[in-house]
Parts: structure tokens; sequence; C-alpha cells
């Protein structure tokens, strides 16, 4: 068991989100490569709690599917009706047994807020001895925020919404956060108390902390220096601002760690994605999801990867693809579509205008040109020339082809799966392959050529053609 370990976490996401104006829940909508709930339990979670209960409300079905896909252990609880904070956290509580110990109460709409803050919010309300600890900031405009009110000896007094608060009490610039450690008992105890006189005819969770005081239970504060953690996502501007601000916060510490991006402004990189030292981002590079990519590799310009595994010292020039494995020292690119399941082996080369799908290519094999390579398999030091098709498709289903090692492909010919090409086999340029091709062989499957002598002047009469044809053909005559 780690120190300072909560008995739960409960995540507040049952909000309607009415200012996103969307169809989709709010804490569903994505930055960084989560969405805005994925951010709040992947921050839970590294607490280790022993229970992560999120409450869910507004478009709950598709909110329990999500978080069944990112973390099947949340437990979910259903707020029916948004009767306010209080309600919420009633409502999680249901999903958990009588709990000892400490209870973290977080939002999911709060997408930078980090694991650190909340291990360091944990422990300072297990060494004050608080029965509730609550995460401040100090802001420049605190206007909409609950004010923290001060008491003695570094204690709250009491936290007022900017609704119900005095004019006196809107000039303070320390905020609620919304975040919150609770003892369990005092927790219970006060959900049981609260009301709903106020301004917004709500359940306030901040009167537990007024009822904890009034009882003579400690209510202290812990005051995040970064109050960018506790920015919320209520519309699509907030969203879009918090976007930048996560992008700009993931390229410092990638910087930091040894990481060259040539221009920040216009480098997009999830928080999911993990960089060694010495990898280099050219501009208008976007990376997703799980990518990866090893020292010495150089990806961009123009290049977006999800999921892909970029090895050592390879370069991926103006290139789009999705769950790719790209060796060491490969290239690819530039205009390349690399789609899910190619991998690409050591040295290898998927070059300009080639597309590849369920591809799996050599060490040293190049695919360089204007080529289709789907369902394939192309072995180590073969060459695949310009415009290849790997017709891989009947209709109804698809097969596979097979290019063995150091074969030789010519251009523009079609390969008809499902084949096997052996190894050290050619197939003559503009071939259409139907039949095997053994090891050793040269395979040519195309029509055979005939020269019609005169068709021009015959046929052409009269144009630039055979005119031309005519002064050429008197020019070969001459002595």
């Amino acid at each position: 068991m780690t120190s300072h370990r909560p008995a739960a976490v409960i995540i507040m996401a049952a909000g309607q989100g009415t200012r996103m104006k969307s169809a989709t829940p709010k804490v569903l909508h994505s930055l960084g490569g989560r969405s805005l709930v994925g951010h709040a339990v992947a921050a839970a979670r590294e607490l280790e709690p022993e229970h992560l209960v999120v409450v869910v409300g507004t478009g709950r079905e598709l909110v329990e599917a999500h978080l069944a896909a990112i973390d099947p252990d949340v437990r979910t609880a259903v707020q029916e009706q948004q009767l306010g904070t209080g309600d919420a956290v009633r409502s999680g509580l249901t999903a958990v047994p009588d709990l000892d110990g400490a209870v973290v109460v977080t939002s999911g709409d709060v997408p930078l807020l980090q694991a650190q803050t909340l291990r360091e919010l944990v422990a300072e309300h297990d060494a004050s001895g608080n029965a509730v600890t609550v995460l401040t900031a100090r802001v420049p405009d605190p206007t909409g925020y609950g004010r923290i009110i001060p008491g003695e000896n570094g204690s709250v007094a009491g936290i007022v919404e900017h609704k119900d608060a005095t004019p006196e009490q809107r000039q303070i610039d320390e905020i609620n956060a919304g975040i919150y450690v609770f003892d369990a008992a005092t927790l219970r105890d006060g959900l049981t108390r609260i009301t709903t006189d106020n301004a917004q005819g709500e359940l306030y969770l901040t009167d537990v902390l007024a009822i904890a005081k009034s009882d003579g239970k400690r209510v202290g504060a812990f005051v995040t220096d970064d109050a960018m953690q506790t920015e919320g996502v209520n519309d699509r501007v907030q969203l879009a601002a918090l976007r930048a601000e996560m992008n700009r916060r993931t390229l410092d510490r990638l910087m930091r760690a040894g990481v060259t991006v040539v221009d920040p402004s216009t480098t997009w990189i999830d928080d999911t994605v993990e960089l060694e030292a010495d990898v280099t981002l050219l501009p208008n590079t976007q990376l997703h999801g799980a990518t990866t990519a090893a020292a010495g590799a150089t990806i961009g310009p123009d290049t977006t990867l999800t999921d892909v595994q970029v090895g050592a010292n390879a370069t991926i020039i103006r290139t789009h693809g999705s769950g790719a494995i790209i060796g060491a020292s490969a290239s690819v690119g530039p205009f390349a579509y690399l789609r899910p399941g190619t991998v690409l082996g050591e040295s290898g080369k998927i070059g300009t205008f080639v597309e590849t799908k369920n591809a799996n290519i050599g060490v040293g094999a190049k695919v360089p040109h204007l080529t289709y390579a789907g369902d394939a398999t192309i072995g180590d030091g073969a060459n695949i020339g310009a415009g290849t098709i790997f017709a891989n498709y009947d209709g109804v289903t698809k097969a596979h082809t097979t290019v063995g090692k150091h074969a030789f492909v010519g251009s523009d010919s079609v390969l008809v799966a499902p084949r096997v090409i052996g190894d050290g086999a050619y197939v003559a340029a503009g071939s259409t392959v139907t039949d095997d091709v053994k090891p050793g062989e040269i395979a040519v499957a195309r029509g055979r050529q005939r020269n019609i002598a005169g068709w021009v002047a015959r046929r052409r009469a009269g144009t630039k053609t055979a005119k031309a044809a005519a002064e050429a053909i008197e020019k070969e005559s001459r002595p």
C-alpha cells in the first residue's frame, strides 16, 4: 500500500454541459489524447485508491461505455437529476461500501489537474489532521468562482459561491477549485444535513465544509501555485484554450527531456505519446494516441501519426499513418499512407504515393513509388517497382500475396492474390500475375509487342505526328 492512499476517489461527471452545444456529453470531448473524464480517471488512478467512482448523468450510456473501454475497473453511479455537487457526491457514495479514511472528490472537466497535485493535497490533509481539505488557487479574475473565507491558523472559515457572496467577499482572489479530500465519516454525516437554501436552490458540497466547521472540526486548504490545473471546461472556447495549454506543457516537457521541436506553434503531441531523447519533430507534425519514437528518429514536416511505433533513426516525411510499426533506420514518404497492420522492417523504404495495409515489409525491402500493397508479405531485400498493385480483393473476400526475399517486381505490375512470388524471382514490367512464380523464375505476363510500319502515314495523314514521322524517316534514309 502506498503512502496516503485514499479509500476512494469520486469524480463528478454528470453535468449536462449545455454550453458545449453538442450531442456528445461534455466529459467525452477530448484534448491531448484523452477525453476530459479520461484525464480525470488517469490522474485519480495514480493515487491507487481502493475504490474509483465516476458519477454519471447526462448521456450516461455513452459515458459508461467509454469508461468501460479506458478503465474497466471504474465503478459508476447515476445522478438521476442534476441537483448540485452535494447530490452528485451522495450518489457516488452509493457505489461503494461504508468507508474509513480519506475520500477524494474531483471533477470530470478539469483536464490539467495532475496526479502529483492530488497526492500533495492528500498528504496535506493527513499531515494537518483535517476533516476536510480543499484545493485552492489564487487567480487575477475570480469572477464566477467560490471564494475561500480565511479562518484562524491557516484554516478555512468557509466557502461562499459567487452568486451568494457579498461585494467584500467578491474581492477575495483565493478560489475554490472544486477538488476536496474528506474524512469519510465527516462526508457521510454532512451530506445528510445539507439543504437547498441558497441562490441556486441546489445541494452544495461546500456546505459540508461549513457543517464540519460548525461541529468544531478543522477545515484546511492546500493552495496550488499552478492555477491552470484548476481550470474547467464549460464551452468550446475553454476547451480550445486548455487544449493549447496542455499541448504547450507537453512540448515543454518533451523538449526539456531532449526532443527537438523545430516549430512548437505547429506541432501537436498527445500527452499519451512517448518520445526518446534526440527525436526531431519538424513543422506541422501531429502525434496521437500510443505513438512512440526511438532516439534519432526524424518525423515531419506535414506528418500525422496515430498509434505508430517509430524505430531509432527512422525518417518519416509528409506521411499519414495509423496502427503501423516503422523499423530502425527505415524511411517513409513523402506522401505515404500507412494503414493499420503495416510493419516496415529495419532500413526498409515506403516511398512517394504508396499506400500500405496489413503489409509486412522486410528488412531492407523497398516499395519506393506509386504502389498499393495490401494484405502482403514482402521479403527482406525485395524491390517493388513503381505502379505495382497488390490486387487483394475480389469483391467478396480478401487474399494474401507473398513476395520472397530479394525478389524483383517490375513497374506497372498487378499481383492478383492469392499469389506467391518466390525468393529471388522476377516479375517483368507491365505483367499481370495470376499464377505463382517459383524461386529464380521470371514471370512475363503481357501482350507481345507488334510494330506496324506506315500506320501513321495511312491513318493520321495530314497531322503534326505524320509530318514529324515523315521528316524523321527521310532523315534516316539519307546516306
